[in-house]
């Protein structure tokens, strides 16, 4: 893809082709698709803010699509313009093959959860859910009745005696009896604590595989789209950089940007020159010369003397007391639980790598490093995907 962190001009191009196959081979024919996003651009302030432009993205039935980014990449316009909150300036959204571009919020069969719970405070937990069943539909009181006590589950109580996570439930609650085509949700648990939202991922997944229905939640926690999403859409200054499956992100991304922002501890990306050796290629940094691996020898002839971006997770990293490529200075160790986090520098670049728990002692100051050089990335200084 040619949108890219470093040439803010990359952003405003189309993809390219090779780009566009790789997407079409993550989401599939139109064919039984419940949502479909088709080049859909949304600008502000008479054309001056472009908050997403070019937007393809395809939801099939019984698919959790999560739309990830930093703030103000498109996402949740992106999300509003499907519920019908924005009009887009141009493009298309049809659901189950019916163009719904132009219908009204309250038309197109959609539930949304928004960042804000925004419970009726004056309403018990079983008015709150049915209110939209109220407003929006014609079924019968029994109807009504039915549906509601199926997704109650907590008590007959106003939403101030309820706990955060429990009036999300509600919120989640009112969309669900609604039986919607698919649901929307934009960061719902953005108000919740950490504890709280690992508890309500997983809540909502299982709810979301019970009804096998379509949902679209916008996320700006890279983690959670990792941990809830079938598929990730990443977006950066309004344009999906990359979609795939979450260890199609992870494992092989597109671009710098997606490469950089998906992943904790965040990839080494390291600035090297290109040089010709008597055996191949090597990736010249400040710190060591690192050989390129064949795969990557058969595309660095036209880069030899430039830049590229030499890309490395933190687990590809082993750390040594007495043997390795290079020699780094251990300068923090972050305990993660099971693992730990260990920040290194080399001749003043900084460097992450992951060990298991207690592996390395905080007590070091010099240690040796060896990098598993099969995988590793390579992009353009750009942020172009070289290989």
């Amino acid at each position: 893809m040619k949108q890219t962190e470093d040439n803010s001009s990359g952003n405003r191009t189309k993809r390219s082709d090779e780009s566009s196959r790789n997407q079409d081979t993550v989401t599939g024919s139109a064919a039984g698709n419940r949502v479909r996003i088709d080049g859909v651009r949304k600008t502000f302030n008479d054309g001056s803010v472009v908050a997403c432009d070019d937007v393809n993205i395809e939801i099939d039935e019984g698919e959790f699509v999560v739309l990830v980014g930093p703030s103000g990449c498109g996402k949740t316009t992106t999300l509003r313009c499907i519920a019908g909150l924005e009009e887009p300036d141009r493009g298309a959204i049809t659901l189950d093959g019916e163009d719904i571009t132009g219908l009204k919020s309250k038309d197109r069969n959609l539930a949304f959860v928004f960042q804000s719970i925004a419970l009726f405070p004056h309403m018990s937990v079983r008015k709150n859910i049915r209110f939209g069943l109220d407003m929006n539909t014609d079924l019968s009181s029994e109807e009504k009745r039915r549906r509601v006590e199926d997704v109650a589950e907590t008590l007959d109580r106003k939403p101030s005696a309820l706990s955060g996570g429990q009036q999300q439930r509600v919120s989640l609650g009112r969309a669900m009896v609604m039986e919607p085509a698919a649901f929307l949700l934009d960061e719902p648990f953005s108000a919740l604590d950490a504890n709280l939202r690992d508890h309500m991922r997983v809540e909502v997944k299982k709810i979301q595989r019970e009804l096998n229905t379509a949902m679209i939640f916008v996320t700006h926690d890279q983690e959670e789209a990792m941990t809830l999403g079938d598929k990730i859409v990443v977006m950066n200054e309004g344009y999906v950089q990359q979609i795939g499956t979450p260890y199609d992100i992870y494992n092989e991304p597109t671009n710098r940007f997606v490469a950089g922002f998906i992943g904790s501890p965040s990839p080494n990306l390291l600035e090297c020159t290109v040089e010709r050796t008597a055996d191949g290629f090597a990736l010249e940094s400040d710190f060591h010369s690192i050989p390129a691996t064949e795969t990557q020898a058969e595309h660095l002839e036209q880069y030899v003397g430039e830049t590229v971006i030499y890309g490395i997770r933190p687990e590809y990293l082993d750390l040594e007391n007495d043997r390795g490529a290079f020699v780094a200075d251990l300068d923090v160790v972050e305990p993660l639980g099971d693992r730990d986090a260990v920040h290194l520098s080399a001749d003043g670049t900084d460097l992450s790598a992951v060990t298991s728990q207690g592996e390395i002692s905080r007590e070091t100051d010099r240690i040796h490093v060896d990098i598993q050089t099969e995988e590793s990335w390579l992009f353009e200084k750009n942020g172009s995907r070289i290989v």
